[in-house]
């Protein structure tokens, strides 16, 4: 399959890496707002053989192009999505969805009318060790506890890229734009919160308009309670943990490796400690997670079924990430219901 790319900032050398590497879809269009980024990206990665587009309508009515991956920052979206859709371009998307839940289902209902496919890279679903976790998760029983823990490190710099870290762009800190992978995937095994406490703060750490510090409390819709901590002011960065406690033993997954330990006094170890960016280099981790949604948004479309992460599926995270916010703003528990 030929993809076409919108938006060539920082993440877009993870997604050039990817294509790359992939014998199942090449990059063959890029395009972004200005000219001298064009050019930078195809100077930076002559090996695609991708061509740069003049504007999204060029991209939108190329009949060459199966899909486009879209990674511009999440408020430049609305109107690249509505032209990709009326054209009956398939989309997959760089999280977030949009800045907010209001916005992310705007885009998700905007794609559905057009009938258009719209996949969300969450790519921490696509790391091989969660497919082992999850084939052990029903041997340990309900769901009783679960600890999720993301204490990455930012440096200022970090934040003083324009538009980083504001509501206006992003759609908030540390929430939105880190622990949003690890609190995916978390749903994707424990099932629906139902109910959430919270603080959002900021450091002194940071200049930024928006949260780099969270502690939440949740309870999930199978009566489990469980706690997350997330953070960009933990220096200088960990890798981020999900821990479930279930009725017959617990399943820690911390940055690649597994630990399984049963209440019968079994326990197994698999996977390895693999980078997800948890330091001040954003961009340290392998292009390997990004490959495989790549490589299932086009066999989804071959194959007539939905990709790994539908974008109807990704709102459940960003009302996840609503309620936490609207918790540490108000001091109230807010149910997910109410959202």
């Amino acid at each position: 399959m030929r993809a076409a790319m919108i938006g060539l900032g920082m993440v877009s050398r993870t997604y050039a890496d990817a294509f790359a590497n992939s014998g199942q879809v090449s990059l063959t269009r890029v395009y972004s707002r200005s000219a001298e980024g064009r050019a930078a990206f195809l100077a930076a990665h002559p090996t695609l053989g991708a061509r740069a587009a003049t504007s999204v309508a060029e991209i939108a009515s190329d009949p060459d192009i199966d899909f486009v991956v879209l990674t511009t920052p999440p408020n430049a979206r609305r109107d690249i999505v509505a032209a990709l859709a009326e054209a009956g371009k398939p989309i997959l998307m760089e999280k977030p969805v949009e800045r907010t839940l209001e916005g992310a289902t705007e885009l998700v209902s905007l794609c559905e009318a057009a009938k258009v496919p719209l996949g969300i890279v969450l790519q921490h679903r696509a790391r091989p060790i969660v497919a082992d976790l999850r084939d052990r998760l029903a041997g340990l029983g309900p769901l009783v506890a679960a600890e999720v823990n993301v204490p990455w490190w930012r440096p200022q710099s970090y934040y003083d890229e324009p538009g980083r870290g504001t509501y206006a762009r992003d759609g908030g800190g540390v929430l939105i734009s880190q622990a949003i992978h690890t609190m995916d995937l978390m749903l994707s095994l424990t099932g629906p919160v139902a109910d959430v406490t919270a603080m959002c703060a900021t450091t002194g750490f940071h200049k930024m308009e928006a949260e780099d510090y969270v502690v939440a409390g949740m309870t999930f819709a199978n009566g489990a309670v469980g706690q997350l901590f997330a953070t960009t002011a933990n220096f200088p960065g960990e890798g981020e943990t999900i821990t479930l406690h279930c009725q017959n033993g617990s399943a820690r997954l911390a940055a690649g490796v597994l630990r399984i330990d049963r209440q019968d006094g079994t326990s197994e170890t698999l996977g390895q400690a693999a980078s997800s960016g948890a330091g001040a280099d954003p961009m340290a981790f392998t292009s390997d997670w990004h490959r495989s949604v790549i490589e299932d948004f086009a066999s989804a479309l071959t194959d007539g079924r939905p990709p790994l992460v539908p974008g109807r599926t990704a709102l459940g995270v960003h009302k996840l990430i609503a309620a936490i916010e609207q918790a540490g703003t108000t001091g109230q528990r807010v149910s997910l219901k109410e959202l």
